[in-house]
């Protein structure tokens, strides 16, 4: 809990849960968004509902950001009727977002010199069931003065936060996450459509490689729904933006990336086929059509 009012905006399947996270720890919110619907949640737990984003900016010390691209936070911060119209140099803007990191480094830049405010890109890890347990794992990039007065605030969203190093590498190290996590899924979906074919029980992989040295959190979480065909996810395009981000950093600081060029190509196969709703996971579906776990 902290004595600062706190401002949030992006209550979709993360911030949602996040914010009311924060509400229930005792803090003060406002919230803006452009769906009512969303934000009735939150506001009967308490938050406060404000009319625009700049008034956001003029009331809150904190506001946490949870939208989908740059574009939408280059809108909320510097668009018409944008934080940055009310901020004041004691804001400190906290971006949850995925975004570019270059994009990143650019707005914080932009925010400083007109406003005097400071920026904390602050990628999540963890899901929507991370989101609402409290138990995300936050990367963050900024001045180290910022990230301390953002972790007291964060332990009720977070069961960690990391300081990566300054401005854009919160979000540098959430494209290693994504990069990690979508050539392991790549590769497991590729194994379990060997493994069924050769009469393998698929459904008992998880539990025998348990405690192995090719166990992992996606193995124990994703795989088992991979096994299940159980597709739910958030925005399809995530993975894909995600991954388009990656590769083009690679190139941009001449890092070699083939495996995360070819796992951007199989998301990139999947959504042509017609299953990108399928999300992270999908690719299970390129090569086995049907539950497992029978």
């Amino acid at each position: 809990m902290t004595t600062e009012k706190l401002g949030f905006i992006g209550l979709g399947t993360m911030g949602l849960p996040m914010s009311l996270n924060l509400l229930n720890a005792g803090n003060d919110l406002a919230i803006w968004g452009r769906n009512p619907d969303k934000l009735k949640d939150a506001v009967t737990a308490g938050g406060e509902l404000m009319a625009t984003p700049e008034k956001l900016g003029e009331s809150c010390g904190v506001i946490f950001l949870c939208v989908f691209d740059s574009n939408a936070v280059n809108e909320v911060v510097f668009g018409r009727d944008g934080i940055a119209k009310g901020a004041s140099k004691n804001l400190m803007i906290v971006d949850h977002s995925s975004i570019h990191p270059e994009h990143t480094r650019e707005m914080a830049k932009k925010l400083t010199n007109e406003t005097g405010a400071s920026w904390v890109d602050c990628p999540v890890s963890g899901g929507r069931y991370g989101a609402r347990d409290g138990t995300l794992v936050m990367m963050a990039g900024g001045e180290k003065e910022n990230i301390e007065r953002l972790r007291p605030i964060v332990s009720a969203t977070s069961q960690r936060l990391t300081h990566m190093g300054p401005v854009g590498c919160g979000q540098a190290t959430k494209l290693v996450n994504q990069a990690v996590i979508g050539a392991e899924i790549a590769v497991l979906a590729e194994m379990f459509g060997f493994a069924n074919r050769y009469g393998v029980k698929v459904k008992e992989i998880p539990d025998a490689l348990a405690g192995g040295w090719a166990d992992s959190t996606v193995l124990q979480d994703h795989a088992r729904r991979m096994i299940r065909a159980d597709y739910w996810e958030t925005a399809p395009g995530n993975t894909v933006k995600d991954l388009n981000t990656v590769c083009e950093m690679g190139r941009t600081t001449g890092s070699p990336m083939p495996i995360a060029a070819l796992t951007t190509e199989l998301y990139r196969y999947l959504g042509a086929q017609g299953h990108a709703s399928k999300g992270q996971i999908g690719l299970m579906h390129l090569y086995v059509q049907e539950a497992l776990d029978k």
